[in-house]
């Protein structure tokens, strides 16, 4: 099932595979580990693999997911760690760095992980299953950060994830964000090309 979703990413021509990685306990779902990612990796090496790592204890496995083939590598600021430290580490292994942040938690959170992000997931529901309606109060939080990225010279990319289709997406591009995710709305189009072209 998830090689066929893979080949049907590579297919439409798009470049970046998000990868959502759950251990029942920070949210009430559970995936896959690094193991998985790798036997991925082989089938299409040219991918982007960004994983979001929805786990109590990340900075357990991130190296694990980069040795596996994990281009990017997001970690949530609702964690109990040195998130900073933790970036700077995922970073140092050869991956990029990303910090994820939940609907009910204020932005201002995110202000000392910034400079050691190189991408910020803004979720507009929360995290742990698909298919949940998109939150509309979540495009301030895009904006302020694209305002925060500009003020402050910074570089990292706003991605966003949850309830994202043809009618919601073009609102965060608009608010500032540069990378959507679309799991439901993506994989069940009947023309996943027509679906593609409508964001580019």
């Amino acid at each position: 099932m998830l090689a066929e979703s893979e080949a049907q990413i590579v297919k439409t021509g798009l470049s970046w595979a998000h990868l959502d990685i759950m251990d029942g306990h920070f949210v009430p779902n559970l995936t896959f580990g690094p193991h998985t990612l790798a036997c991925l990796k082989k089938h299409h090496p040219s991918l982007f693999y960004d994983v979001h790592l929805m786990l109590d204890n990340p900075e357990k496995f991130a190296g694990e997911f980069i040795k596996a083939g994990a281009n990017l590598v997001s970690i949530h600021i609702e964690t109990n760690l040195d998130h900073a430290a933790e970036l700077e580490k995922i970073r140092s292994l050869g991956a990029k760095s990303g910090i994820v942040i939940n609907p009910e938690t204020p932005v201002e959170t995110l202000l000392p992980a910034l400079p050691h992000s190189d991408l910020v997931l803004v979720m507009t529901v929360h995290p742990g299953y698909g298919g949940q309606p998109f939150r509309r109060e979540m495009l301030a939080k895009i904006e302020t950060l694209a305002k925060w990225r500009e003020a402050d010279g910074l570089e990292y990319l706003i991605e966003v994830d949850g309830g994202i289709d043809l009618t919601t997406g073009p609102l965060c591009v608009k608010a500032g964000a540069d990378v959507i995710v679309t799991g439901t709305s993506f994989f069940g189009s009947e023309d996943k090309n027509h679906f593609v072209r409508q964001f580019i």
